[in-house]
């Protein structure tokens, strides 16, 4: 059995959707679509814009699920990509948004609004320079788990944001004791690395993001996806339409459970990912999750020729 992964922010570049938008009429009407729905030249900037541009929170989320959508597009459309043989839809953090779009849950012109809102308001929440997120290696979660327990922080913030695969997890939370946390963790001999990103995603600071973006949600009408749809949240499928909101809202400050979403996903027949948009991250993922199943990135038209 197939399923669909989305990413999420980070795996934007620049001139990311431009082969696709010279070869194929579908993606130059997604592009016109989304400025239109955002009354802003998002095309401009996912076509030629800067990284810097793209780095811009409410610019990244936007950008990146109209990138994966015109993708999705182009294999249904032109390479008669059928959907019926794939049992599951997920995405990173972001990436759930446009799972649900993929699966007709949630409309395209929706998921714009939601997640360019979703971008200032995680922006926002904290001031900037006060968060940061630490990737740890070399350490499952129950023994990242067990280390975040034996030490003081002072009620300082340090939790786990993404359990992304075996050996590789994200920490996030306030930058002094991240920067505390780092230092123990040298002296443990563990590999940290701070990453180039502008909040600190996926934590209990988020919180005043979240209760604005539950205002959002609410005015959003979700239907009963035609596809399971992985929750990062919970790492099963979503229920009912009526779940979808209080997921999305408990997303923001809760922990991506990405290799347990893949796990579950393994356990249940799946053997072939295809990861669609920009970048190969969770494609990595997959791989160090479990190496016997089949993946393939999407990215340029050349995959999709190998697909």
């Amino acid at each position: 059995m197939k399923a669909i992964i989305f990413p999420g922010q980070g795996s934007q570049k620049s001139g990311m959707a431009n082969e696709f938008e010279k070869n194929f009429k579908v993606v130059k009407e997604i592009l016109s679509q989304a400025d239109e729905i955002l009354k802003m030249n998002l095309s401009k900037i996912i076509l030629n814009g800067s990284d810097e541009d793209l780095k811009k929170t409410e610019i990244t989320q936007p950008a990146i699920l109209t990138t994966s959508i015109a993708i999705l597009n182009v294999l249904k459309n032109e390479f008669n990509l059928k959907i019926s043989e794939v049992k599951y839809f997920a995405g990173h953090s972001l990436g759930e948004y446009t799972a649900l779009v993929a699966s007709e849950s949630l409309k395209f012109s929706d998921a714009l609004h939601l997640v360019h809102n979703r971008g200032k308001l995680m922006q926002s929440a904290v001031p900037l320079g006060k968060g940061a997120m630490l990737a740890v290696m070399g350490l499952n979660i129950i023994e990242l788990n067990s280390m975040l327990k034996k030490n003081e922080f002072n009620n300082g913030i340090c939790e786990v944001a993404n359990d992304n695969s075996p050996g590789q997890i994200i920490l996030s939370g306030e930058k002094e004791t991240l920067i505390e946390f780092s230092d123990k963790l040298k002296v443990e001999k563990k590999k940290s690395i701070f990453l180039p990103v502008s909040a600190p995603f996926h934590c209990s600071l988020m919180l005043p993001a979240a209760e604005s973006m539950k205002k959002l949600l609410e005015k959003i009408i979700f239907k009963n996806p035609i596809k399971y749809v992985i929750s990062n949240v919970t790492a099963l499928p979503i229920g009912k339409e009526n779940d979808i909101k209080d997921l999305l809202y408990r997303q923001i400050f809760s922990q991506v459970r990405w290799r347990e979403s893949i796990e579950y996903m393994i356990k249940n027949n799946v053997n072939d990912f295809i990861e669609i948009g920009p970048g190969k991250v969770l494609s990595g993922l997959v791989k160090r999750t479990n190496d016997k199943v089949i993946t393939k990135s999407i990215t340029k038209i050349e995959d999709i020729k190998n697909l």
